[in-house]
């Protein structure tokens, strides 16, 4: 491909289609209460109880059971989530984090170390994990409902154009 001084394809850039944050426990009950409130406080955002997929005697969980929160931030709400997420982790990603489609998940160990959040000894600590699911104008082709149709490669994020993203927008380093 040859490439115009000047002109950039608008169709080309890459942008953020969501920011998912999810705290899975494997249990129902005040703890799960907890990490709900603490989700909401974190992002700003009503989060949803994710479900069991299937049944495990050994940990007590039945299928259907709530076992833990997420929430979906798109927008401005994504990228200033984002930031302090990023913050959190030293702005330093793994390679091995990112998926042959640009989207790429890191995680949190305790959130009390992201920015301007306080340690609540009645809520206790939890652990979060993050993922950035990316996008180029276009891409709203593959879930419409109407004259559905596919995504061809040549359109599709790669790796290393998801990488370069973050390093520029946010600084981020990819170890």
């Amino acid at each position: 491909m040859e490439q115009h001084v000047g002109k950039q394809n608008p169709m080309r850039e890459i942008k953020i289609s969501k920011v998912t944050v999810n705290i899975g426990l494997g249990e129902s009950g005040e703890r799960l209460q907890k990490a709900m409130q603490l989700l909401e406080e974190l992002t700003g955002s009503k989060p949803v109880y994710t479900k069991a997929k299937k049944s495990i005697k050994e940990f007590d969980v039945r299928k259907g059971a709530p076992i833990g929160v997420m929430v979906t931030l798109r927008y401005e709400k994504a990228e200033e989530f984002l930031k302090r997420a990023l913050a959190a982790v030293n702005y330093k990603i793994k390679s091995s984090s990112f998926d042959k489609h640009g989207n790429v998940s890191f995680g949190i160990a305790e959130h009390v170390v992201i920015p301007g959040t306080r340690y609540d000894p009645e809520v206790g600590i939890f652990g979060l994990d993050v993922a950035i699911t990316f996008e180029r104008p276009g891409f709203r082709v593959s879930r419409r409902k109407r004259q559905k149709s596919k995504i061809p490669e040549s359109v599709r994020i790669k790796r290393e154009e998801s990488m370069k993203y973050l390093t520029e927008k946010f600084g981020v380093t990819i170890v």
